[in-house]
């Protein structure tokens, strides 16, 4: 069965979310890092930057889903995010032993017909950015920006190139850039860099 492309970015809470939705949707799928977004300086710029065009907001419908929901509304500009809200259902995720505090599925254990449908309304033909192969983090240490002596001052000229946030980790740069760049783009970032 053919992916559904989905024109915004889709800001879930965790890997196993994001893993779950791959399977079934072509798109920009970023996870919050469940509770550590609350502290987290540079997933917040991303979370931001991200929003620009606007942003879908999918997480569970537990206490924890509605935290990290109200947390995301309050850095993010509400006209750019569009709520979407999982059916509570009574279960729990094939991965776990037992069912969670509240008893439900998450966005995890949802089907793809549910996940589908709430996402129908933002299919499109277009990807968020052209796909194509990513950049990895052998990429960035052969650029030079992770794991060299200068690396932190090479990761900072390409973060003002890429117009991403300043004082960024190496992986949380490579995020950013698979998120907004394909690797043809990186590396003509990176030339800029050594120009």
């Amino acid at each position: 069965m053919e992916k559904m492309k989905i024109s915004l970015p889709i800001i879930v809470e965790g890997r196993y979310d994001k893993s779950a939705l791959s399977g079934y949707i072509d798109g920009i799928i970023v996870t919050t890092g469940g509770f550590s977004v609350f502290n987290n300086k540079e997933k917040q710029a991303l979370l931001k930057r991200l929003s620009e065009n606007g942003v879908i907001l999918l997480t569970d419908s537990d206490g924890g889903g509605r935290q990290i929901r109200s947390f995301i509304q309050g850095i993010i500009p509400k006209e750019k995010i569009h709520n979407l809200f999982i059916p509570n259902i009574e279960g729990k995720e094939k991965r776990k032993r037992k069912a969670s505090r509240s008893g439900t599925l998450g966005v995890e254990g949802m089907s793809r017909e549910t996940i589908t449908r709430l996402l129908s309304p933002f299919a499109s033909q277009a990807p968020f950015r052209e796909s194509g192969e990513a950049v990895t983090k052998l990429d960035l240490y052969e650029d030079g920006l992770s794991g060299t002596d200068n690396s932190s001052e090479r990761r900072e000229r390409l973060a003002a190139l890429a117009d991403l946030p300043s004082g960024m980790s190496a992986n949380a740069l490579l995020e950013a850039i698979n998120t907004f760049y394909n690797k043809e783009e990186y590396k003509a970032l990176v030339a800029k860099i050594d120009a």
